[in-house]
């Protein structure tokens, strides 16, 4: 089973290595990920700009995403990312198995860099969700050369997909795939979206659950399953948030 996951605006800051573009998932990428790379590096050198693309205010955390740009050294995408997702996931926390599945089955959908795995090792950047660089808008970019590609390699695949719905313009699954909603007092919550988000991750990646099958048959605490709805080859499971 593979996991689609978006990514976060907010990053952890350190790490151990030397950025390789060449190293991320989807090799034959690699020269549009390299052009947009250096788009982005020339554009957020003029403040005007970086204040844009970063939507920030404060001219220290505006300097401070010009000064590393992408020469950061990296960290695992799973440990770059900090949002309320991540979060509660706490990768840090779970055994070395565990963390392993995660690494391979989980696909991050990065606005720089486009789909990578969650055990690619990206630099610190700052890139806001919808922003362009200068005239690229990302989604558009990205979204013609990825779709035969990702539809490929998930053709054997149970695919669930916890992304926010604005990463539908990146990719949406030729196949039949599963997606969750959650529900609390009668009411779709975005907040706590984010947190069962990373909640049902962890729980997946513990158990090593290799199919939507195997998932569907987890406890999750706090979860009751409200709905399933299926549309053409779109399946919501709704799970109600209820202690």
């Amino acid at each position: 089973m593979k996991i689609l996951l978006a990514p976060s605006e907010t990053k952890s800051q350190g790490g151990d290595e030397a950025f390789d573009l060449s190293t991320l998932w989807l090799e034959t990428l690699f020269k549009s990920r390299a052009y947009i790379c250096q788009r982005y590096t020339d554009a957020i050198q003029d403040t005007s700009k970086a204040k844009e693309i970063f939507k920030l205010k404060k001219k220290s955390d505006i300097h401070h995403y010009q000064t590393i740009a992408l020469g950061s050294k990296t960290k695992k995408a799973v440990q770059r990312y900090t949002g309320v997702a991540f979060d509660h996931l706490e990768y840090n926390s779970l055994d070395a198995n565990a963390q392993h599945y995660i690494d391979d089955n989980v696909i991050i959908f990065s606005n720089l860099f486009g789909p990578i795995k969650a055990g690619n090792k990206i630099p610190e950047y700052r890139l806001a969700q919808g922003s362009a660089i200068e005239e690229i808008e990302l989604d558009r970019y990205y979204a013609p050369l990825i779709k035969e590609m990702l539809d490929s390699e998930f053709e054997d695949k149970d695919i669930l997909d916890i992304r926010a719905g604005y990463y539908d313009r990146f990719y949406i699954p030729a196949k039949n795939y599963t997606t969750l909603k959650f529900i609390k007092d009668g009411k779709v919550v975005s907040h706590w979206a984010k947190a069962y988000r990373g909640l049902v991750l962890r729980k997946i990646a513990k158990a090593k659950a290799a199919s939507i099958d195997a998932f569907m048959s987890l406890e999750i605490e706090n979860l009751h399953l409200e709905e399933i709805q299926t549309r053409k080859n779109r399946t919501e499971i709704i799970y109600r948030i209820e202690p």
